[in-house]
C-alpha cells in the first residue's frame, strides 16, 4: 500500500465521522442523544461482527492476555460519540467536529511527545506547534 492510499483511507475516516456526527445529531433530537449513541454502537457492533465473522485474521481469545488498560478504547469511544453527538444538537456539526479535531491533534501531539500508550516517540517542535496554533484559530473562525 501506498502512503497515498492510508491518506486518502485516512481522510474518508474523517469524512465519515462527520457524517456520522450529522446522523446521530438529527438522530438525538428525535430519540434522545444517549439513546442515539447506544444505537449507533450497536449497529457498529453488529457490523464489526459480520465483517470479523467474514474476514478476520486475529484472535480474539487474545483479549484475556493484553495489559488491561488496551480495554479502554471501548469506554473511550462511548465518551467520544456521546460527548459529540450532544454538542451537534446544541452547537452543530461544524463547530462541533472542528473541536473535536483539535482535542485529537493536541492529544496525539502530547502523545507522541511522551510516547505514551506506546505510541512512537516524536517531539514536539515548532511545525507540530505552528500547527496546533492555526487548528485553533480555525476553531475560532468557524465558531
Amino acid at each position: 500500500m501506498t502512503k497515498l492510499f492510508i491518506y486518502a483511507a485516512a481522510i474518508i475516516a474523517g469524512m465519515s465521522l462527520s457524517i456520522e456526527a450529522a446522523i446521530g445529531g438529527a438522530l438525538g433530537e428525535r430519540i434522545g442523544e444517549l439513546e442515539s449513541t447506544y444505537y449507533i454502537f450497536i449497529i457498529g457492533a453488529m457490523a464489526t461482527f459480520l465483517v470479523t465473522l467474514f474476514f478476520g485474521k486475529g484472535n480474539l481469545k487474545q483479549i484475556f492476555t493484553v495489559p488491561r488498560w488496551n480495554l479502554t478504547g471501548g469506554l473511550l469511544g462511548v465518551v467520544y460519540l456521546g460527548l459529540l453527538v450532544i454538542s451537534v444538537t446544541l452547537i452543530g456539526v461544524g463547530v462541533s467536529v472542528t473541536a473535536v479535531i483539535v482535542g485529537q491533534i493536541v492529544m496525539s501531539i502530547i502523545i507522541e511527545h511522551f510516547g505514551l500508550l506506546g505510541a512512537q516517540r516524536i517531539r514536539l517542535n515548532a511545525n507540530r506547534l505552528i500547527a496546533v496554533g492555526l487548528l485553533a484559530v480555525s476553531f475560532i473562525l468557524i465558531l
